[in-house]
């Protein structure tokens, strides 16, 4: 009986340990805050959502994530309603954020290699599929830079800090 109790200790002892590194491999899953944002148009390099960036990007471990970006300095709208803003209104709210959800990929280093957009706040991005050649995710320690370019050229860099 004091076999067995040794072989179900050991057996458990390696099977969490499995587990332990195969959830480690996954270097980006966890919640990241969105330190800066920068958008290059042409070679100037200027805030992609304002001074005030705001932001969250959480990769779960069942292979979804969420990503919200927003300009923290937006201006409120004067009705207090989500469906009353003006055309000015509307218009910057849409422009100076964005909000998408999906699923995403990592190769056997446990490193990002896709997504796919299930929903989108911008329509055109809702079935699009992204590669790492489309969209870099580099981690480095509890850092991670991402790096992406626009159909019409314009490349954009967000750094990222995990949320402990």
């Amino acid at each position: 009986m004091c076999i067995r109790s040794i072989i179900l200790a050991l057996t458990l002892s390696v099977s969490s340990s499995a587990f332990a590194q195969t959830a480690a491999e996954n270097q980006v899953v966890g919640t990241w805050r969105m330190m800066s944002a920068t958008i290059d148009p042409g070679g100037k390099n200027i805030s992609a959502y304002g001074q005030k960036p705001n932001g969250l990007l959480v990769f779960t471990p069942d292979m979804h994530f969420v990503e919200v970006l927003t300009d923290a300095g937006i201006p409120r709208f004067a009705s207090n309603a989500r469906g009353e803003g003006t055309d000015d209104e509307n218009r910057m709210a849409m422009s100076r954020s964005i909000g998408f959800f999906g699923t995403y990929t990592v190769d056997e280093k446990g490193e990002f290699s896709g997504n796919r957009v299930e929903g989108s706040t911008f329509p055109n991005w809702v079935g699009s599929v992204r590669t790492r050649e489309d969209l870099r995710l580099v981690v480095e320690g509890d850092h991670m830079t991402e790096q992406f370019r626009r159909p019409e050229g314009t490349e954009i860099r967000i750094v990222w800090q995990r949320v402990k």
